[in-house]
């Protein structure tokens, strides 16, 4: 009877029975605390069922709410219980209900019974613990917390906002240093008899009971003051996730537990059956006997935080989707915007689509519909070329597109004309390349037969949407690969930034570009422009575009003529 566990009880009372019996049967002495919620039949047939079980005691019962005194103070009962019933216990080891042995309880006996002065709790001081959740470091032991986090948040904050705004704070008593760590102990009987009998435990407990969950601080920092040699390690398994909330043990997670070589963990789900047959068995079942070592699956854990907060490079799913910027990559692939190139080239499309090899669409976000490539209607993951589907969620299907095609090249063509939802998306995209001829959605416009009054009214918008985007794509914030071009400049020389596209992308052949996609006939263009001006309107995106300016093939010089004698 080295050993006496003392249990929290609050919920799945049945297998807290279950467990408590595996703790008795195996010698050990058990203390067991019932939560004050817990209603009054509930708890009336707990005890009666472990009523023939022996050295099991039940201490007096306090509301144990989470982050509140009363934990602390249920601990205390319970431990006191347990000192003064069971002299022979050398090593008192808190646990919970939904705690679980992993190894045969005698091999926690003569663990603890070759250490018999150690005391295994976990205890840091703030300013070494990096993970406190909540905002609260410091501040949890200098101000005073008298109500419940969770039932009353709005009124917490306000008490702590107004001791922040007024200064006020507390000094520790006796000038003791605070440290933190796991609330799941096992302390030597001569440390743990040191703090509950200390002369000053008064005015320590009526400090920590304003001190904001002071069960991950209550012992912890006594430990230090009594303790010969501490280990600062809990014994128990106990996981938490990036939140501060505490990972749940399945059915699934056998091997896992078995590898960590821990002695107990928690918590485990209460219908977790295989868990609880395959270790509340005897020694011939059990795991080998070696030293706990938890941080054999940290790893593991690790990996489930990275997953749960950063997921997949473009795989949105529950856990993060609605944290906008959380995403681990905008997308799941490399892809190509182009803005200005279908209008300014014909049969840009498949020029571009034999010159790289990739998947070439047109404008995937046009208002009528959306337009994949070679004239699909559906395209990999069921993505239909319906614009109210898309729209419903423009950047979704985006990143859809990417992640179900990923491996193949995506390029699609873009405009002021089209749903404009995606522009922050792509921008702060790094595996968006974006090319944009400025100005170029006016080459339709030229070459349309609306009237001049229409055509005029429809520049200005467009014009003005260009704009907004080019503010996006030129932002601090923008991290996708942008090349802009006014459309003056780019005919200028054509032939040098398609090569510089090209490359990027990344093409089968390394061979320089030779011949350019046919370039639309802009003969007139220039006077377009310049009628715009004298209706009011301006269009400065296409650069220093003069009036007389074509851009048809250069006319071959007439000969000169001569006379035959």
């Amino acid at each position: 009877m080295s050993v006496g566990i003392v249990m929290l009880v609050h919920t799945a009372l049945g297998r807290a029975e279950q467990v408590a019996r595996h703790w008795s049967a195996a010698g050990c002495p058990v203390v067991i605390h019932i939560d004050k919620s817990v209603p009054r039949r509930t708890h009336d047939a707990f005890v009666a069922a472990l009523k023939n079980v022996p050295d099991i005691k039940f201490s007096g019962r306090y509301r144990c709410e989470w982050g509140t005194w009363g934990i602390v103070a249920a601990s205390q009962a319970a431990s006191e219980l347990m000192l003064a019933s069971f002299p022979q216990v050398r090593h008192v080891y808190l646990a919970s209900g939904s705690c679980l042995p992993l190894r045969p309880v005698q091999e926690l006996i003569d663990y603890l019974d070759q250490r018999p002065r150690t005391d295994f709790i976990e205890s840091a001081t703030t300013s070494d613990v990096p993970w406190t959740v909540g905002g609260l470091d410091e501040e949890r032991f200098t101000l005073r917390f008298p109500v419940s986090w969770k039932k009353n948040r709005f009124l917490f904050d306000r008490i702590v906002d107004f001791q922040r705004r007024f200064r006020l704070k507390r000094k520790m008593p006796n000038g003791i240093v605070p440290h933190m760590g796991s609330q799941w102990w096992c302390l030597s009987r001569q440390t743990l008899s040191a703090i509950l009998q200390d002369p000053e435990r008064p005015s320590y407990d009526k400090f920590f009971q304003h001190v904001w969950i002071p069960d991950e601080s209550y012992f912890q920092t006594l430990a230090r003051q009594y303790s010969t040699k501490i280990e600062s390690r809990s014994l128990t398994l106990s996981k938490f996730d990036f939140q501060g909330k505490p990972h749940i043990f399945y059915d699934d997670h056998l091997q896992l537990l078995r590898r960590s070589d821990c002695f107990v963990a928690r918590k485990i789900w209460p219908y977790a059956d295989r868990l609880y047959e395959a270790f509340l068995t005897d020694a011939a079942g059990a795991m080998k006997k070696t030293e706990p070592n938890p941080g054999k699956i940290d790893r593991i854990f690790a990996k489930a935080v990275e997953r749960r907060t950063r997921g997949r490079s473009g795989l949105y799913m529950q856990s993060r989707f609605p944290n906008e910027d959380w995403e681990n990559g905008v997308t799941a692939a490399p892809y190509s915007m182009f803005q200005g190139f279908s209008e300014l080239f014909e049969n840009f499309e498949p020029w571009l689509a034999k010159a790289t090899g990739a998947r070439v669409h047109g404008h995937l976000f046009a208002k009528d519909a959306v337009h994949y490539a070679d004239g699909q209607t559906a395209i990999n993951g069921a993505l239909a070329d319906s614009a109210i589907l898309r729209d419903y969620n423009g950047k979704g299907f985006l990143t859809n597109l990417i992640w179900n095609t990923r491996g193949e090249r995506q390029c699609f063509q873009f405009g002021p004309g089209d749903n404009q939802d995606v522009n922050w998306r792509v921008a702060k995209d790094p595996n968006a390349q974006v090319s944009v001829i400025t100005g170029a959605w006016a080459v339709p416009l030229f070459r349309s037969n609306m009237d001049f009054a229409e055509i005029r009214s429809l520049a200005a918008k467009l014009q003005k949407i260009e704009s907004e985007h080019m503010d996006i794509l030129r932002s601090p914030y923008t991290k996708a690969r942008v090349r802009i071009w006014t459309m003056a400049e780019f005919i200028e020389a054509p032939m040098e930034p398609l090569q510089g596209i090209l490359d990027e992308i990344g093409r089968t052949k390394l061979r320089r570009l030779s011949e350019a996609p046919k370039m639309a006939d802009l003969s007139g263009f220039g006077q377009f422009l310049q009628n715009l001006k004298n209706q009011g309107m301006h269009p400065y995106l296409m650069g220093d575009f003069p009036a007389e300016r074509g851009v048809a093939a250069t006319p071959k010089t007439a000969r000169k003529p001569y006379v035959v004698q």
